[in-house]
């Protein structure tokens, strides 16, 4: 379920020297510092979009929000437009092309995304010879609808907010209530494996 998801991914992400992660299946494995992420440059996810969603644990951390919110097609437009920009070779192109249009902006898209007729339109006449452009004006378009909308709320909710409080707050009783209102509670499944 998302709220495990949130769990999870909130404990995976935590920066405290105190925790261990342990697997479903019992065996342990201590977090190398490599996997953890940094408080400033956490910090640095509040300042952009862009600097979150170009960190691989932020965009993770954003992913799993989005998905909560039953929204996360804009997130993966987004990274399969970036994936699609990167590609060497031509012949690949057109196939590419179309399976994004297919999954996302095509009237029958499995994952539409919201986008305005005249984008919708014009996406869909770059179509008839993709190019490694042919996206970009959707994406930006669900790059500012994400970033007025959905990041903001992001911001305020505990996906980030667990992240940002200062390292092992979570794992002590006393610091637990005068956290942010809407963090874990110390006595939640991850924590509690806090030593």
């Amino acid at each position: 379920s998302a709220k495990d998801m949130k769990h999870r991914l909130g404990f995976l992400l935590q920066k405290s020297e105190s925790c261990d992660y342990s697997s479903s299946q019992g065996k342990k494995e201590k977090i190398s510092s490599s996997q953890r992420v940094n408080q400033e440059e956490v910090r640095k996810w509040a300042d952009s979009l862009e600097n979150l969603i170009h960190h691989d644990r932020g965009l993770a951390a954003f992913r799993a929000f989005l998905k909560s919110e039953y929204s996360e097609e804009n997130i993966e437009f987004w990274v399969s437009c970036e994936d699609y920009k990167k590609t060497k070779s031509p012949a690949k192109l057109s196939p590419k092309a179309r399976k994004i249009y297919d999954e996302f902006i095509s009237v029958q898209a499995t994952k539409e995304v919201n986008l305005d007729s005249c984008t919708r339109e014009k996406t869909s006449h770059n179509m008839l010879e993709p190019t490694l452009s042919c996206f970009d004006e959707a994406q930006r378009k669900i790059f500012t609808l994400m970033e007025k909308d959905s990041y903001r709320r992001f911001l305020k909710s505990p996906y980030y907010l667990d992240l940002v409080s200062p390292p092992g707050a979570g794992c002590r009783p006393e610091n637990c209530k005068r956290s942010h209102p809407h963090t874990l509670d110390c006595n939640s499944n991850v924590i509690s494996q806090c030593a």
